[in-house]
């Protein structure tokens, strides 16, 4: 596998100096790499196109929690496709056995639901060089403990959203979608969204509408203000 800002020293991977790995931010370029995955060679992102991205990582296959949250993807990946969202896995075993932990994941009925093919890419990591990439290796073990985070990446290959979750605790897929949605809907009409905001919900706008001579200050068509300084816009 090879990435970028990876291979550059020689010094070993124990040292102080290779185990300061810095999380890119939202704001920032998403790292690129070339890996090899369940679905051939991966060069990220630009073999995706100008899509959303959402990169899924783990620190280790046939892991409980790890199993539970690739089927719950399986199942939503044709609903992220829909949405022109495409999915990348990490996990820091390699590609054999990404090989057959996606097998048994095909062959498990999980909550009394169908079979499902994984259509997405598992990526071989076993040299962790994509999770050094990504900020996900503990800075003072190695550890690939830390390697539970998802990207969400939007058509420019920006990064729009960054999550991490302890080894224990399984990652809502619900929230997932609702992210994505979010940002999706904050782009295109260049809105903002409110607490616990859902799709078909009520936006807010990031500067008073004007208003027009037949409209009060707190009533515009479409809109509404319960304080001079929180702007509704109105979903339908």
């Amino acid at each position: 596998m090879w990435s970028q800002d990876i291979g550059k020293t020689s010094k070993s991977a124990n040292s102080t100096e290779d185990r300061n790995f810095r999380i890119p931010l939202i704001g920032e370029k998403a790292p690129s790499f070339i890996a090899e995955s369940t679905n051939g060679s991966i060069n990220f992102p630009d073999d995706f196109g100008h899509s959303w991205k959402i990169l899924f990582s783990h620190p280790k296959d046939f892991t409980p929690v790890c199993s539970t949250e690739i089927m719950e993807l399986a199942h939503l990946q044709d609903q992220f496709s829909k949405m022109g969202v495409k999915l990348i896995v990490v996990s820091t075993d390699r590609l054999e056995t990404h090989v057959q932990w996606k097998k048994a994941l095909e062959a498990l009925k999980l909550d009394n639901r169908d079979l499902v093919k994984i259509k997405f890419p598992l990526i071989d990591d076993e040299n962790i060089a994509v999770s050094k990439l990504y900020g996900m290796i503990h800075s003072e073990t190695n550890s690939t403990r830390s390697v539970r985070g998802v990207f969400i990446i939007d058509p420019d290959n920006v990064i729009q959203a960054i999550y991490f979750y302890p080894m224990n605790v399984g990652r809502s897929t619900d929230e997932l979608v609702r992210m994505v949605t979010a940002l999706q809907v904050s782009a295109k009409e260049k809105v903002f969204t409110p607490v616990n905001w859902q799709e078909g919900k009520d936006v807010l706008v990031r500067t008073p509408p004007k208003a027009d001579g037949n409209s009060s200050s707190t009533e515009l068509a479409g809109y509404y203000s319960p304080a001079w300084f929180l702007w509704y816009k109105k979903s339908n």
